[in-house]
């Protein structure tokens, strides 16, 4: 069994770079392509789970009819302490999972690279401690988390979406933005309303202040594994 369950949403939406930074730090990454039939394990038997994002909500089963196992598993995960990570709707989905709440065309859409402020509770965190106050992520979502799960630590807002990053318990993360993206796939993004040279160039600017950050941070998260 591979160390890290990876479940991908969309076909262009794969791990990325976050899936490969696992993978240096010795992790093997079993990735089920979800949205094109690979099947989602009826029980987490692996070390960890990373859940990606798409357009769609959590509970959008008609859409994507894989999303109710995929809950499941998360649930599991929460209450056996697995390592979670959940990226975009895969944060969404913790969230509503844990009892908080997530809505559909929440506020003004974020896309391309977006400060990301750090929050004071982050200090003890394990993966979002020591960070500058201000980092640049790449977002991509119209749909948001609208209330935190009873519990949650809140650790990291924009004005536009508050809740851009939350813990549950000691071992769940939950992130509204995408640290797995590069600039380049800003370019296969519809983002209405936006200049998409202006989105790209942005996000090229800032790469360098921002690689190296999201990099640690799943470092830290591949070490709990």
């Amino acid at each position: 069994m591979r160390d890290v369950l990876i479940v991908q949403n969309s076909r262009s939406g794969g791990p990325g770079r976050f899936g490969r930074w696992l993978e240096e730090a010795g992790l093997g990454l079993d990735v089920r392509h979800a949205y094109d039939g690979d099947p989602v394990p009826t029980t987490l038997r692996h070390g960890a789970m990373v859940m990606l994002g798409d357009g769609c909500l959590p509970g959008d089963d008609d859409r994507a009819p894989w999303l109710a196992p995929a809950r499941a598993l998360v649930a599991q995960a929460l209450a056996e302490d697995v390592p979670l990570f959940g990226i975009c709707l895969g944060g969404q989905m913790l969230a509503e999972v844990a009892g908080g709440e997530v809505t559909a065309d929440a506020g003004a859409p974020e896309n391309g690279s977006v400060p990301i402020t750090i929050r004071p509770e982050a200090a003890g965190d394990e993966l979002f401690r020591d960070l500058p106050p201000v980092v640049p992520a790449i977002e991509h979502h119209v749909d948001a988390i609208t209330g935190l799960p009873p519990g949650a630590v809140w650790l990291a807002e924009t004005a536009a979406c508050p809740y851009q990053a939350f813990r549950l318990g000691d071992l769940a993360w939950g992130v509204q933005f995408h640290p797995e993206v590069v600039p380049e796939r800003i370019r296969q993004w519809e983002i209405a309303g936006f200049d998409p040279d202006e989105v790209y160039a942005a996000a090229v600017a800032d790469e360098p202040i921002s690689t190296p950050i999201w990099r640690e941070v799943t470092t830290r998260f591949a070490k709990l594994i």
